[in-house]
């Protein structure tokens, strides 16, 4: 048998250890007939061992005697048998875990990890290098052992559990909950308009930034799914709303769902309900771009579809339907995505009056969305936070230059992106050089846009290292556009008098103020003093902050930030209100190019024009729920405030608004 092998090898060992330099003695004739320092050894172990048998006996006896060892003997019946089947490693496993009595010295070994007190005798007088090699063999058994346990969890598509903290809002008992909220398209400086008395109120409710920055390109979907898993998108792979893919040979176009919803294209990265799923947490994720291309195999607990133009109060029913489900089938994420605003900036531009009911109605729905809340006493329970992707500039057909003036356009096979200008080459080798260096020079004339390969691309926009990023790009300042004429002939258009459609562009250098998003958060993870301001951020930090609020590990991701988050103070502090950002289309054609952003020139999320009333003062011998209760009172008030007055303000803009148009530029 295979164990007698070992105890064979292992007397071997123990005599050999004893044999005089140049004996010509062979191994059988030392192992028969032992000196008497091998017969001292010898008798050594077999008074340790009997000793230990007996000890074995006795604790037996005492199990039986307290009817405690019979199911275990059996089961080591059993073992016994089913270890006959298997090979080496699992009967030397098995006789270290179960303590199995042998002859050999790989019992003095198991003896030496329950730590025997007669073992430690006999091992004095042991040769060293035979204990090393024995210890070695037992510590790299165990390290098998480990090693094989690791891999099996590794392997597993079981759930792993998840710390959560259960919270009661008087009637029934929530798990850690986060309501995730996408304003596509809304842009940071909005708040300034005085359109958003439910935002504002909750910016001095919670925490925030003055701003967020997007990611670049500062496009929806590669944006949305950077908020989601934490990662640039040239490391998640979705890099523009419309690429190539070399492997796949074929294009990325967001709209084209038969291609776009295909998992191949987002499998370098997991969201965040695929995370969620995994730690036994359960998701609902409506609408959220990526949502239904069956990531990874793992599916959300509950799944909307995209519905372009669903009414905001029907997000709202959808949301607060989801809190009200039974505790065992409630989701703990909630995240839903709303593009009306994005939407109605493409068609109408982000200053156009029909732009400012849409704002209203986004601001709105929170409005409906925090009352739900407030009569589920939950605004202490349920997590919110509000984002947005990327902002919006107006678009002139006097802003653009026509990109087949520049170059010769027979030489381009495909181009990716907008308004970024991708350039795959038909003979790359070749006229990468060329080309980088026409448009370089006209770049240098225009002062409108800028060129880069892979090679000089800004560091800071993390857009190289993909495949899927074009060599050459040609990345227009805000507010401008590069064209082909087959899309839109400039001349001609400005002749006739034609306006450029759509409106309002986005897509250009994430960190232009016109660029900037937003982020807003509330809730019990978030214990900040009200109207708390913390430092710019990207959103690449979004996922850890979410993963955190729910108390789940999060996947390995490019964020840095964790609960909780460092303030630097409120944002009643500042002095003075910053500059908006330049946004009239005579004010960007003035601009030499794009403004030099740093965290300290931001867009301050501040009160809107309208006056809401002033924020009630805590009393500092107040207690913290005395504190809640004033603040939430004095929201409520200014929430009932609210709606009436953007129902005005929407009912007498959509008065004058067209029917929608439904085209949607991303």
């Amino acid at each position: 048998m295979p164990s007698e092998k070992y105890d064979e090898d292992a007397r071997v060992l123990d005599s050999l250890s004893d044999v005089e330099p140049g004996s010509d003695s062979d191994a059988d004739t030392l192992v028969h007939s032992p000196n008497a320092k091998d017969r001292d050894v010898l008798d050594e172990h077999d008074e340790a061992e009997r000793l230990l048998t007996e000890s074995s006996n006795a604790k037996s006896d005492f199990k039986r005697e307290n009817g405690a060892g019979e199911g275990r003997g059996r089961r080591l019946h059993k073992h016994r048998r089913e270890s006959r089947t298997n090979n080496e490693t699992s009967n030397l496993v098995y006789e270290m875990e179960e303590g199995y009595k042998d002859t050999s010295s790989n019992s003095s070994t198991i003896s030496l990890l329950l730590g025997s007190q007669k073992y430690e005798k006999s091992a004095q007088s042991r040769p060293p290098y035979i204990r090393f090699v024995l210890m070695s063999a037992s510590i790299a058994a165990l390290f098998v052992l480990l090693a094989y346990g690791a891999y099996r969890a590794s392997q597993s598509s079981e759930a792993t559990s998840h710390v959560s903290k259960q919270l009661s809002n008087g009637t029934h008992v929530f798990e850690a909950t986060t309501i995730l909220i996408s304003l596509d398209g809304f842009r940071a400086d909005f708040l300034q308009r005085g359109l958003t008395p439910s935002m504002n109120a909750f910016v001095s409710s919670g925490v925030s930034p003055q701003y967020m920055l997007p990611s670049f390109p500062s496009v929806t979907f590669p944006n949305h799914y950077t908020l989601v898993t934490g990662m640039y998108p040239e490391s998640h792979g979705i890099v523009g709303n419309q690429f190539w893919d070399q492997e796949f040979q074929e294009e990325f176009y967001y709209t084209n769902t038969s291609v776009s919803m295909q998992s191949r294209w987002w499998e370098a990265a997991e969201p965040i309900w695929v995370t969620a799923e995994k730690q036994g947490i359960k998701t609902a994720i409506h609408m959220w771009p990526g949502s239904e291309a069956h990531i990874h195999n793992v599916e959300p607990t509950f799944l909307d579809k995209f519905k372009p133009y669903e009414k905001l109060p029907k997000k709202v029913d959808r949301i607060l339907e989801f809190l009200d489900k039974e505790p065992e089938d409630r989701p703990q994420l909630i995240a839903a995505y709303v593009p009306d605003v994005d939407r109605d900036g493409h068609k109408y531009g982000p200053n156009s009056t029909e732009i400012h009911a849409t704002i209203a109605s986004a601001d709105q729905m929170l409005t409906l969305l925090i009352e739900g809340l407030l009569e589920r006493n939950l605004t202490e329970i349920v997590n919110l936070v509000v984002v947005s992707d990327h902002g919006m500039a107006t678009m002139s057909a006097h802003r653009m230059v026509q990109l087949d003036d520049i170059i010769d356009m027979t030489l381009v096979d495909h181009i990716d992106g907008w308004p970024l200008r991708g350039l795959r080459l038909k003979d790359p080798e070749r006229d990468v050089p060329v080309l980088y260096k026409q448009l370089s020079k006209a770049a240098e004339e225009h002062g409108t846009f800028e060129v880069y390969t892979l090679d000089t691309m800004p560091e800071r926009y993390h857009f190289t290292n993909n495949p899927r990023i074009a060599p050459l790009w040609v990345v227009p300042r805000t507010g401008w556009l590069v064209i082909e004429r087959e899309d839109f002939d400039i001349s001609a258009a400005i002749a006739a008098g034609e306006e450029f459609h759509p409106r309002g562009i986005h897509g250009f250098d994430h960190e232009h103020p016109l660029m900037r998003a937003i982020f807003i958060a509330r809730g019990p993870a978030f214990q900040h003093a009200p109207n708390s301001r913390v430092p710019v951020f990207q959103n690449i930090e979004v996922y850890n902050i979410i993963c955190d609020s729910l108390g789940m590990a999060p996947h390995s991701n490019n964020g840095t930030i964790r609960l909780p988050m460092k303030t630097t103070g409120l944002h009643s502090d500042i002095a003075e209100p910053l500059e908006l950002p330049k946004d009239d289309p005579a004010d960007i054609d003035n601009m030499p190019g794009d403004a030099t952003v740093s965290q300290n020139a931001a867009t301050p999320a501040s009160e809107p024009e309208k006056d809401t009333g002033s924020v009630p003062p805590v009393e500092q011998s107040a207690t913290e729920e005395d504190a809640k209760s004033s603040w939430w009172k004095y929201v409520h008030e200014q929430l009932e405030k609210a709606k009436d007055w953007a129902t005005e303000i929407i009912d007498s803009i959509k008065n004058n608004k067209g029917s929608p148009d439904k085209t949607d530029a991303g």
